[in-house]
């Protein structure tokens, strides 16, 4: 019984931290970038587009594709830099747990 205790009190404590990493990746925020800086991407660490910044250079009408393409990459790469925010933040959580081999969070 006391076993059971102390997996409720140690499942209480990962909640709130869940709870508390959550709110963090909430205000943390990643930029992705491609064509050397010219197009800029703010995602929040969830994936929430934030932001766009484009260098006036690419505002021509003949180099629209680039320019797609360019904020297409940029989100990629500011989406990338997000997943990994999120893996260490769980990994932070979960370090605490003695959870079974292979078993990830959130479950």
């Amino acid at each position: 019984m006391r076993d059971m205790l102390g997996l409720m009190k140690q499942a209480q404590a990962m909640q709130e931290k869940i709870q508390e990493m959550q709110a963090e990746i909430e205000r943390v925020e990643v930029e992705g970038q491609s064509g050397g800086g010219m197009v800029r991407v703010t995602l929040s660490a969830k994936g929430q587009l934030r932001n766009i910044v484009i260098d006036d250079a690419l505002m021509k009408a003949d180099e629209r594709q680039i320019l797609e393409d360019l904020i297409v990459t940029a989100h990629e790469d500011a989406r990338k830099k997000a997943e990994r925010v999120m893996e260490e933040k769980m990994q932070s959580v979960a370090s605490g747990l003695a959870l079974p081999p292979g078993m990830k969070l959130p479950f």
